[in-house]
């Protein structure tokens, strides 16, 4: 256990003089993995293991069918962005509630959620809003607290709403069912959008000139905007539909795995981009090209964090920590709240991903050995992650949106953002004390889901 925890603080000191996350798991881990098969980080019998474990953990990743999921979502999310999607989204959300106080903002949180549906990427869906929503704000003199705020926060819900790139990493790790993870997000992604409404609609009830009030959409504008998201709805149909068995039936007989749901998703999102001549070779191309790079990196850090994990495992810090709740008779409450004062820390040095890799195989043995759900565990995380994604210093939403906005400060992002954090918080709080919300759908499924 000794190992393992200086091998989790070398993790962090590495991670703070700027090394990248993936190099200082991978390195940790070979050498703490040396050095428990050898007596010694450098001794040559430790290092060969090492570097056969190092060897194996690579061509076992590249192999991994169930892998294959994560760069077809990444394709179909980008085809989602070509396809102009985002826009129309926004539309039906602007004409429904563009006229109230705020109500541009809370347009915003509705369309980052509808956007998540089909994305299933929280930089994706933030980076996406920012180009709609930002410039139709700023022409209705919001502020840019307000603004930035609401698209960092909203894209918060596409690592939560199905499909999720996360809780396919996080059920590839842990071997849970993948269709009941996604279906378990859905409430709490609902809540998720409550609160933020109601973060952006306390922040204009104390600053009022924060979101002044827009243009009324007359009702057959608003039902032309409706009959203008037909693809967001067929998309979201085709891959959720299939995934949990909506097409089961004769003559067609077919139920996807997670894999197939995410192929197709991605071809229904490529002709819906063609069909509407958001795609040409060029965008091709530099769709082909981003999933690529997206991907390989997510695979490094996976494998990264894997390699960490086998050392972590084989010091026996899982097993170690289960022993300490017994000996110290810790309720499994308490231990579920240092869980999560640890990951709020941790959310403020490290990135989701790397968070999410980093600790998982380290608590996840915990939360089972004492009783805990590993679908709602899970969804837990992911709320926990979201929140690191909008709190400083790497709240990487609001980077992503500083670097797409340009003149708008960090600080002033953040500043904007505390009351959805807080909302979040609360969220955090409801599916802990009522697991149910989380739990209900995936236990109504039958045999659903895969």
């Amino acid at each position: 256990m000794t190992a393992a925890l200086i091998g989790f603080a070398l993790v962090l000191v590495l991670v703070l003089c700027r090394m990248p996350i993936v190099f200082a798991m991978g390195l940790v881990g070979t050498l703490g993995f040396a050095f428990e098969r050898g007596g010694s980080a450098f001794d040559a019998r430790g290092l060969k293991a090492a570097m056969s474990m190092v060897g194996r953990q690579v061509t076992d990743t590249a192999q991994d069918y169930g892998l294959s999921v994560i760069p077809l979502f990444i394709l179909m999310g980008l085809f989602v962005n070509k396809g102009g999607m985002a826009r129309e989204l926004y539309a039906v959300s602007n004409a429904f509630l563009g006229h109230m106080r705020g109500g541009l903002s809370m347009a915003t949180v509705l369309a980052c959620g509808g956007f998540s549906a089909i994305c299933g990427s929280s930089l994706a869906t933030a980076a996406t809003m920012s180009k709609v929503a930002m410039p139709e704000m700023r022409r209705y003199g919001y502020s840019d607290q307000l603004s930035t705020a609401s698209i960092a926060a909203g894209g918060t819900l596409g690592i939560l709403i199905p499909p999720s790139v996360i809780l396919v990493i996080y059920g590839l790790l842990t071997e849970t069912s993948i269709g009941k993870l996604f279906m378990a997000g859905i409430i709490p992604g609902l809540i998720g959008i409550l609160l933020y409404l109601a973060a952006a609609r306390w922040t204009v009830w104390r600053t009022p000139e924060a979101g002044p009030a827009g243009d009324r959409v007359d009702w057959p504008a608003r039902r032309q905007a409706l009959r203008d998201v037909w693809a967001v709805l067929v998309l979201f149909f085709l891959v959720i539909g299939g995934l949990y068995g909506v097409f089961d039936v004769a003559p067609l007989n077919l139920t996807f795995s997670p894999t197939e749901a995410a192929g197709m998703g991605a071809m229904g999102a490529f002709l819906i981009a063609l069909a509407r001549g958001g795609l040409n070779w060029t965008g091709l191309l530099e769709v082909l090209k981003e999933t690529s790079f997206t991907t390989a990196g997510l695979f490094a850090v996976l494998i990264g964090a894997q390699i960490f994990s086998n050392f972590v495992n084989l010091a026996g810090l899982p097993d170690a920590l289960i022993g300490l709740v017994t000996a110290y008779s810790l309720s499994p409450m308490t231990v579920l709240m240092l869980i999560l004062v640890i990951y709020i820390i941790l959310g403020c040095v490290f990135e989701s991903l790397s968070m999410l890799l980093l600790t998982v195989p380290i608590f996840f043995p915990l939360v089972t050995s004492l009783g805990f759900d590993p679908i709602w565990f899970g969804i837990v995380v992911v709320v926990v992650v979201e929140i690191s994604l909008i709190t400083p210093p790497v709240g990487l939403n609001v980077f992503i949106l500083k670097g797409v906005v340009g003149d708008v400060t960090t600080g002033t992002i953040f500043k904007g953002v505390t009351p959805f954090w807080i909302a979040d918080l609360l969220r955090l709080a409801l599916i802990v004390a009522l697991p149910a919300l989380v739990l209900f759908l995936p236990n109504h499924m039958g045999g659903l889901g895969h």
